[in-house]
């Protein structure tokens, strides 16, 4: 492989979970976020909430970024415009997060360039109803992503990743025989249990249903994780579907008329 600072500013992310006493300067700040936003867009379509407040922040730590898909302020935009919008909500979430990830990614990279670990909150669209609240957000901006911030107290190892011929597919997409996915999962597997990474975080995901549990700390590890994740959590849709509603945005539908909002606005 190739390498730069660049490069090896990237490979050697990982997520920090402790962090020191010392705050980031306002200029660090504004360093991250505007690099944040050089990222790719297709509109613009988010904003950047901040807390130094380290009691509430996850971990004690001096920053929490909230990066949400944006639609308020630029249908303020359309309004000076003299245009109305027309595009469906759906359209306009898939879009939005595209922008809001490749920003929230763009940081971590700017954070770690200029020493700072990081970590992501993915669960803040579950909690969008209460970080609206705490942050006073008008209807139609959701919270998409939380991003932890501040310089390391720890410097764990960097994560294993699948293999490159499980992610980089030319020309077709291959049919993947079992020997591929075996090897894949192995080179995850091992690569996490090397690290005893599920033994010190003490993190076992609890099995529902019937299954019985036939792991240990000995050989649990990331594809019995992540399976557990996706093979029993949030089966419907219905809580995302309330939380992006309660946000003004309709993905199973056409939105309500502004009077609609107003009314509801009301009760």
């Amino acid at each position: 492989m190739e390498h730069n600072p660049v490069i090896q500013t990237v490979l050697e992310h990982k997520s920090i979970r402790k962090y020191t006493d010392e705050s980031p300067s306002d200029e660090v700040v504004e360093t991250i976020v505007r690099a944040g936003q050089q990222a790719p867009f297709a509109s613009q379509y988010y904003s950047v909430l901040i807390s130094r407040n380290r009691k509430r922040n996850p971990w004690n730590a001096p920053i929490l970024f909230t990066i949400c898909v944006d639609s308020h302020k630029f249908e303020l935009i359309m309004t000076k415009r003299n245009w109305k919008l027309a595009t469906n909500d759906l359209t306009l979430i898939f879009f939005g997060i595209q922008d809001a990830a490749l920003m929230a990614e763009n940081m971590v990279i700017a954070g770690r360039s200029l020493g700072l670990g990081s970590c992501f909150l993915g669960s803040a669209p579950y909690r969008a109803d209460k970080i609206a609240k705490e942050y006073s957000l008008p209807k139609r901006v959701f919270p998409l992503v939380q991003l932890v911030t501040g310089y390391p107290a720890e410097d764990p190892p960097t994560r294993p990743r699948y293999p490159l011929d499980f992610t980089l597919f030319e020309d077709s997409y291959p049919k993947l025989s079992q020997a591929t996915v075996s090897k894949a999962m192995k080179t995850m597997d091992e690569g996490y249990l090397a690290q005893d990474y599920y033994r010190k975080a003490k993190y076992k995901i609890p099995l529902e249903g019937n299954r019985k549990e036939t792991f240990t700390y000995d050989n649990y590890s990331w594809t019995e994780h992540i399976c557990r994740k996706w093979g029993q959590w949030y089966p419907e849709p219905k809580e995302l579907l309330r939380q992006l509603e309660k946000r003004g945005f309709y993905l199973t539908g056409k939105r309500p008329s502004k009077a609609v909002h107003s009314r509801n606005r009301k009760k």
